[in-house]
């Protein structure tokens, strides 16, 4: 019996490495792009002294 919070994949379960690395690289480009541009508009957002 698996302990709790603790699931086993299965074989059927399991995608492609491809597919796997395809989606970390889009999640961490659309983490990085949101930063820059929340970054970007108090950039415009804040006058310069």
């Amino acid at each position: 019996m698996p302990k709790a919070g603790i699931t086993r994949m299965t074989r059927g379960d399991e995608r492609p490495l491809i597919e796997k690395l395809l989606w970390f690289v889009a999640l961490w480009l659309f983490g990085v792009g949101t930063v820059a541009i929340v970054a970007y508009g108090l950039r415009l957002w804040i006058p310069p002294h």
